[in-house]
C-alpha cells in the first residue's frame, strides 16, 4: 500500500510517570523512563543508531491516555553509562536488557516499536521472545546485512549525495577509502581523542545530511554536536565491523517463522536513502501478512509528515490489540 497521508499530529508533550537506572551488567547500567498511563497498554520504544539514544519528543507519537510507553536508553548513549563503551555491547546484549526491563515493571507482554536501528532490535527481540510481543510497529527498516552497509557507508548513496559524501570520507585518507568502515572504526576507536572526534563528527552528519527527502540544517547541526556524535558514530560503527553479531547476516529474514504470527506494521519511505527500501521490501517479501506502507514522499526520518502520520495512525490501531 502506498500513501503520502499527512494528516495526523503529535500528541502534546507530557511528563514521565517514572525513571530509573538499571544495572544490566558489572560494567553497564541503562536508564529507563516511562510516560503516558501506567494502566495503559505497555509498549517499548526502541531508537535508533545504535547509540542514538532517547528524545523526549518520541513519547508523543502515542496517545498519553492509551499507551504505558517504556523508553530505553541503550547501552552506552542517552543517559545510560558509561558513555559510548564499546566493551559488553552488542545486538544480544541490549536483547537481554530489553528482557530486564520487562521483568523489572512485572509486564507479561508489550507492543514493541523501533525504526532504523530500533526495527533491527525489534526483530532480533521478538524472534528472541515471540510470547513476549503482543504487536510490532516497523519504521524505516534495517537488517545490517552487507550489502545496506556498504549502500550507505562506501559506495551507492554516495552517488546521490557526493556532496555530503565528500565531507564524510574528509579524515580518511586516499589510500584507506576501499574499507570505510575499517578505516572510520581505527580512528572511532584511537586513543587520539581529536581524531575520534573527528571521525565521529564526519560520520553523524553524513547521516543527518541524507536522513530526509529534504536535508534539515536542524538535524544536521544536532548530529555534529559533539558529544551526541561521539557515542553514535562509536556504536553504530561497532555494531557494523562485527555484523551485527547475526548468524548467518540475514538472519532476522530467515528466522521470520518465529514472528509470523504477531500483528506488525511495516512503514517506509519511499525515497529512504539511509535504509533503502529494498530492505523494507525483501521483509514485506518474506512476511507479507504484515501490513506494509510506503510513504511516497518520504525518506528515512520519523518526523516526516507521511511517516509521523501513518506511525501514529500504527499506534493508534494497536492500541486496540
Amino acid at each position: 500500500m502506498t500513501s503520502n497521508s499527512k494528516g495526523l499530529e503529535l500528541f502534546p508533550p507530557i511528563d514521565s510517570l517514572n525513571t530509573f537506572n538499571l544495572d544490566v551488567s558489572e560494567l553497564h547500567t541503562i536508564h529507563v523512563s516511562e510516560t503516558g498511563n501506567a494502566n495503559g497498554k505497555p509498549v517499548v520504544f526502541l531508537h535508533g543508531g545504535p547509540g542514538g539514544g532517547i528524545e523526549p519528543f518520541y513519547s508523543q507519537y502515542f496517545h498519553p491516555e492509551k499507551w504505558r510507553l517504556i523508553l530505553i536508553d541503550q547501552r552506552g548513549c542517552g543517559e545510560s553509562t558509561p558513555f559510548a563503551e564499546l566493551k559488553e555491547n552488542t545486538t544480544w546484549d541490549l536483547v537481554a536488557d530489553i528482557e530486564k526491563v520487562r521483568e523489572k515493571l512485572g509486564i507479561n507482554s508489550w507492543v514493541v516499536f523501533g525504526g532504523s536501528w530500533g526495527s533491527t532490535l525489534a526483530l532480533a527481540y521478538s524472534q528472541a521472545h515471540p510470547n513476549r510481543v503482543k504487536g510490532l510497529i516497523l519504521r524505516g527498516i534495517f537488517m545490517l546485512r552487507k550489502k545496506e552497509l556498504e549502500w550507505f557507508y562506501q559506495k551507492g548513496a554516495s552517488e546521490i549525495y557526493p556532496d555530503a559524501f565528500e565531507h564524510y570520507i574528509k579524515p580518511i585518507p586516499s589510500a584507506e577509502r576501499g574499507d570505510l568502515l575499517s578505516a572510520f572504526y581505527t580512528r572511532l576507536t584511537s586513543e587520539d581523542s581529536k581524531q575520534r572526534l573527528e571521525a565521529a563528527r564526519a560520520w553523524a552528519i553524513w547521516e543527518g545530511a541524507t536522513s530526509k527527502l529534504y536535508s534539515d540544517p536542524n538535524l544536521v547541526e544536532r548530529f555534529g554536536q559533539d558529544e551526541f556524535a561521539e557515542a553514535f558514530a562509536r556504536i553504530e560503527c561497532h555494531f557494523f565491523v562485527n555484523g551485527g553479531w547475526f548468524n548467518p547476516e540475514d538472519q532476522l529474514l530467515q528466522d521470520i517463522e518465529k514472528i509470523r504470527h504477531i500483528p506488525a506494521v511495516i512503514i517506509q519511505g519511499r525515497y529512504d536513502v539511509v535504509c533503502p527500501m529494498t530492505s523494507a521490501w525483501d521483509l514485506h517479501t518474506a512476511w507479507p501478512e504484515a501490513d506494509f506502507h510506503i510513504i511516497q514522499d518520504a525518506g528515512h526520518s520519523m518526523t516526516e509528515p507521511g511517516i509521523k502520520s501513518k506511525l501514529i495512525e500504527a499506534t493508534e490501531k494497536f492500541s486496540a490489540l
